[in-house]
């Protein structure tokens, strides 16, 4: 897929959805990754504000700022050529006002390159949905466990598990599909809920994460598929890779053998000839600075 020319659109996604072929969707936040995800295949990436804990050492992704997800937005869009971009807006960015939301939101597309903004929330920021899909921005939501919520969830728990909490979320779902949505990420929620949303919501892509095999499609945390995850990695995710050992074992022997002289050999050198290391050295051993 390197080099093609044709990006991924929501159409494409639509007609995946109808014709029941699933959607992938990978979370990152730089540039060479996005290149490699993007030419494994995946259909979309979403630079999250989950940086704040997977890269910037945050304890959770509330502290996460408008500059920083710019940032990293602007790294994996140079990286990609096909695949489509999302950018989160972080927490803050958009629950003051309507003018707010779509300022931001504006201003990720416009300087980061994205295709798309998501947005945690569901009925309450309805109105932010259609305001900002109205200017010309396609909105990508989120329902379920809403990390930029978790201090009053009281922390990263299973959403829907009750009649009550599910049928909220379904309702939310409807909601934010009428207000404009292309694409819901249903997140920590039983796999019934992924089932009956992807059914009821045609036109609708959901996409999963922990919320079952019947959603649309599904999305993993890069760092969670291939072992680079520092702190707890959630039970929903499978990792395929365990590139944090192999970085931690290479950086072990790098130390190693700097301390035993076995780093650099001449092969890692820029080496001269004989004769003109010696007139360097005569010629060095001459320099005075008064």
């Amino acid at each position: 897929m390197e080099g093609s020319l044709n990006k991924v659109t929501i159409d494409d996604l639509i007609l995946k959805k109808q014709q029941g072929e699933k959607i992938t969707r990978v979370v990152l936040w730089d540039y060479p990754m996005a290149r490699l995800a993007d030419i494994a295949g995946v259909d979309m990436i979403l630079v999250g504000d989950s940086v704040g804990m997977s890269v910037l050492g945050y304890p959770n992704t509330l502290p996460v700022t408008m500059d920083e997800m710019i940032h990293h937005c602007k790294a994996v869009n140079r990286g990609r050529e096909r695949c489509m971009i999302v950018g989160d807006l972080p927490f803050m960015a958009y629950e003051i006002s309507m003018e707010q939301a779509v300022n931001n939101a504006g201003r990720l597309v416009k300087e980061t390159g994205v295709d798309a903004i998501k947005m945690e929330g569901g009925a309450y920021i309805a109105q932010k949905v259609q305001a900002i899909s109205n200017s010309g921005i396609p909105v990508h939501g989120h329902i379920g466990l809403t990390p930029q919520k978790i201090k009053q969830m009281g922390g990263f728990k299973t959403q829907g598990k009750n009649i009550p909490s599910a049928v909220e979320i379904f309702k939310d779902a409807l909601i934010l599909a009428e207000a404009g949505c292309f694409a819901i990420t249903l997140e920590c929620v039983p796999p019934i809920l992924g089932k009956l949303l992807s059914e009821r919501l045609s036109s609708v892509i959901i996409i999963g994460v922990g919320a079952g095999v019947f959603c649309d499609g599904q999305s993993v945390n890069l760092y969670d598929l291939i072992g680079l995850t520092l702190g707890k990695v959630p039970r929903f995710a499978k990792r395929y890779a365990a590139i944090g050992d192999t970085i931690r074992m290479s950086i072990e022997e790098f130390c190693q053998e700097t301390k035993m002289e076995l780093y650099p050999t001449s092969d890692h050198c820029y080496a001269i000839d004989e004769e003109t290391a010696s007139l360097i050295s005569e010629a060095i051993k001459g320099v005075d600075l008064k």
